[in-house]
C-alpha cells in the first residue's frame, strides 16, 4: 500500500512537472487568445492604447493637431503618443538648407511639448520614407489588448474623441455578445463618399448614428490589433509577388494609377475586399465629427482645401452619443454603399421560413446547388452574379465551411450537413450508405425548393456550374409554364402560383421519382440530376405544364479540346460544362472568354455597383 502511495505521488508529480514546462506553449498556442478576447476571464478588461501622429513639413498643422489631442478626456487612462517624423527628400536640390530648418523646427517644437497622458516616443527617420510607410511601419501589435489611433498631422481632434473610442472598444471588441471577427475598427470622420460609385456623395438616414461600411477612414482612425496584422502579412506577400492592388469600380483605383505607392489605401482596400472586413462609422448629422481634416496642402491634396467637417463638441450634444446600440441592431454596407446582412446561416425548415422574410422584395429566388462545385469555381460564379445584379440568391452545399465564409459576406446560404438532420424522412432509413449522399441532397432540395414556392417565391434551381451571360438569365421562354427545365443539366423553373396544385405531394413524389431515376442503369448519368427529376415527378399529371428548355438555343457548353475557344455567346444566357471537366481547363476557357472574374486572393476583381 505504501509503495501505492509512493508511485502514485511520482505520476503526480511528473504531471505538475510537465503541466509546468509546457504552460508557456499551451498559453501561447490557445485558439481563443488569437482569435479575440474572452470577456467572460475578462469582466474588467483593460487595454493599451497609443496614438500614431504622422507628420512631414507641416508646423502650423502638427501645432494645432497635438493641441486638440492633449486637450482630449482621456478619463484617466493612459494614452501614449508616437510621433513619427518623416525625413526630407534627399534629392531636394536648393531647398535642403530650408526644408532641413523646417525639420529642425518641427523636431524643436515635438521636445517642447508636453504630454502628460503617457509617454511620448519620437521616431526622426533618416530618409524620407513617405506617406505609405508612414502608416505601413507605424505599428505592430504587441498583444490582442493593443490599440492604435492613427492621425495625420493636418487632422483635429473632439476633446470627446478618446471617451467614445473607449466605449466602443469596450462594446464591440471585449463585449463578446457585440464582437465580431468581421470589424477591423473604427474611423471618426464624417462618412462622405461612396468609394463604389465614383464619389457619390453617402447619405444616412438622421437616427443611425452607428454603422457599419468597408471603407477605411484616414482621418482618424482606431485599428484593431489581429486583422492589422494580417493585413500587414498580407501586403508582404502581394508586394513580393509584384500583385498590384487594382480594384476595378473603385475610385480609390484612379488614385493609385495618379499616384502610385505615394499612397497606401488601395493595398487596404484590396485587402478588406478579399477579406470581407468592416468599419465602424458615427453619423451625427449637421455634417459634424469627432475628427476633422483640414485638407492642408500635402500628398493627398495640392493646395489646402479646409476643414472637411465641423468638430463636434459638448455644448452641441443633441443625442446621446455614448449610448451604444447592440451589434444586431447595426446595418452593415458594402463598397457600393448596399446594405448586406451577415452571418444568416440556414440549417433547417424553421430557419428557413424566418429568413425568407429578409430576402429582397422581389417575387423570384434563385437556389444555386454548389454540391459538386469548387470553391474557385463558385466564388467565380458569386462575381457575375454581383455583375449582373442577380443577388437574390440562397446559396446551398455541404462544405460548412466554405459556407460560413460566404454568409460573413453577406451571401444567405443553407448548410445542408445540419439541414438534413431536421428532416423526417423514412427514405433515410432503407439505402445502402454510399446511397445515402444522393437521397439527402434530393430531400434537402426538395423540402427547400416547396417551402420557397408555400412562401410565394418563384423559385429557380441553378447547379454552380452555370454561369449566366447576360442579365436577361431570368427571363422566361414560356410564362405560361408551372415547370421549365433542361434534360443534361441542373437548370430549372418552377411557379410558385402553381404550387397549390401539387405543392402537398411535391416533397414525397420528386423524392420518389430521383431515387427511382438513381437506381436505373438505362438512365443516362447526366439526366441524374434533381431538375430531371422534378419533371420526371410531374410529367403527364394534369394540369401541370412543363417546358423542356432548348439548351442548344439557351446555352454554350465548355468543351474538352484545350484549344476549343471559339465559343459565340452572343444569342446565349448562360454557360455551363459537365461536373467531371478539369478545373484548369475551365478557368482557361472562361479567361478566353472574359469571364473569369477572381484574382489569386479568390475574390472579385472589380466591385460591381447598380442603381443610382
Amino acid at each position: 500500500m505504501h509503495r501505492k502511495k509512493k508511485s502514485l505521488l511520482v505520476i503526480i508529480f511528473a504531471l505538475s512537472s510537465a503541466i509546468v514546462f509546457l504552460y508557456p506553449y499551451l498559453w501561447l498556442s490557445s485558439p481563443q487568445l488569437h482569435t479575440h478576447p474572452n470577456p467572460i476571464t475578462n469582466p474588467n478588461p483593460t487595454f493599451y492604447f497609443s496614438i500614431k501622429l504622422l507628420t512631414f513639413d507641416r508646423l502650423p498643422s502638427l501645432r494645432r493637431c497635438l493641441r486638440s489631442l492633449a486637450a482630449a478626456d482621456y478619463t484617466g487612462d493612459r494614452a501614449d503618443l508616437h510621433l513619427f517624423v518623416d525625413h526630407l527628400p534627399v534629392n531636394a536640390s536648393g531647398l535642403v538648407e530650408r526644408n532641413l530648418e523646417e525639420s529642425h523646427r518641427i523636431l524643436d517644437f515635438i521636445d517642447g511639448f508636453e504630454w502628460r497622458h503617457g509617454d511620448k516616443r519620437v521616431h526622426y527617420r533618416t530618409g524620407n520614407a513617405g506617406l505609405q510607410a508612414q502608416w505601413l511601419e507605424a505599428w505592430w501589435p504587441g498583444s490582442d489588448d493593443e490599440f492604435a489611433f492613427v492621425v495625420e498631422d493636418d487632422l483635429e481632434v473632439s476633446p470627446l474623441y478618446y471617451k467614445f473610442l473607449k466605449g466602443l472598444i469596450l462594446k464591440y471588441y471585449y463585449d463578446r455578445s457585440n464582437y465580431s471577427p468581421l470589424i477591423y475598427g473604427a474611423s471618426l470622420q464624417r462618412p462622405r463618399f461612396v468609394a463604389g460609385k465614383h464619389g457619390h456623395k453617402l447619405k444616412v438616414d438622421s437616427e443611425t448614428h452607428l454603422f457599419l461600411y468597408q471603407m477605411v477612414g484616414t482621418w482618424g482612425q482606431l485599428l484593431f490589433p489581429k486583422p492589422w496584422k494580417e493585413f500587414r502579412l498580407w501586403c508582404d506577400i502581394h508586394k513580393a509577388k509584384g500583385i498590384k492592388p487594382i480594384l476595378q469600380g473603385m475610385v480609390t483605383t484612379g488614385w493609385y494609377k495618379k499616384m502610385g505607392e505615394r499612397i497606401w489605401t488601395p493595398w487596404f482596400i484590396k485587402f478588406l475586399h478579399s477579406k470581407g472586413y468592416y468599419n465602424i462609422y458615427t453619423n451625427f448629422q449637421q455634417e459634424r465629427a469627432l475628427s476633422v481634416s483640414h485638407r492642408d496642402a500635402g500628398v493627398n491634396y495640392g493646395k489646402s482645401a479646409g476643414p472637411d467637417s465641423k468638430l463636434l463638441q459638448e455644448s452641441s450634444l443633441d443625442f446621446k452619443l455614448w449610448e451604444m446600440q447592440p451589434l444586431r441592431n447595426l446595418k452593415w454596407y458594402d463598397f457600393c454603399f448596399r446594405e448586406v446582412q451577415p452571418g444568416r446561416i440556414v440549417r433547417n425548415l424553421d430557419e428557413l421560413g424566418s429568413v425568407l422574410e429578409s430576402m429582397q422584395k422581389q417575387t423570384t429566388v434563385a437556389l444555386i446547388s454548389l454540391y459538386q462545385t469548387t470553391e474557385k469555381i463558385a466564388r467565380n460564379l458569386f462575381c457575375h452574379l454581383e455583375r449582373l445584379d442577380l443577388l437574390n440568391s440562397i446559396f446551398i452545399g455541404n462544405d460548412s465551411e466554405f459556407l460560413l465564409d460566404l454568409s460573413r459576406r453577406g451571401y444567405l446560404v443553407i448548410d445542408s450537413a445540419q439541414f438534413i438532420n431536421s428532416i423526417r424522412d423514412k427514405r433515410l432509413m432503407h439505402h445502402k450508405p454510399s446511397e445515402m449522399r444522393a437521397i439527402e441532397e434530393i430531400l434537402v432540395k426538395a423540402n427547400i425548393i416547396n417551402k420557397l414556392l408555400e412562401s410565394g417565391y418563384n423559385s429557380w434551381l441553378i447547379d454552380g456550374n452555370i454561369i449566366p451571360i447576360t442579365d436577361s438569365f431570368y427571363q422566361l421562354p414560356d410564362p405560361a409554364c408551372d415547370i421549365m427545365a433542361t434534360n443534361n443539366v441542373e437548370l430549372m423553373f418552377l411557379k410558385s402560383s402553381s404550387w397549390r396544385i401539387w405543392g402537398v405531394d411535391f416533397v414525397p413524389k420528386v423524392a420518389d421519382a430521383g431515387i427511382s431515376l438513381l437506381s436505373s442503369s438505362s438512365v443516362p448519368v447526366e439526366h441524374k440530376h434533381f431538375a430531371r427529376f422534378v419533371t420526371k415527378a410531374f410529367e403527364g399529371k394534369p394540369n401541370v405544364r412543363i417546358h423542356m428548355f432548348d439548351e442548344a438555343m439557351l446555352a454554350v457548353k465548355l468543351g474538352n479540346a484545350p484549344g476549343d475557344h471559339a465559343y459565340s455567346v452572343t444569342s446565349k444566357k448562360l454557360v455551363f460544362w459537365s461536373p467531371n471537366l478539369e478545373i484548369d481547363l475551365i478557368q482557361h476557357h472562361l479567361q478566353d472568354m472574359n469571364m473569369w472574374l477572381i484574382d489569386e486572393d479568390l475574390s472579385c476583381t472589380a466591385v460591381f455597383c447598380h442603381g443610382k
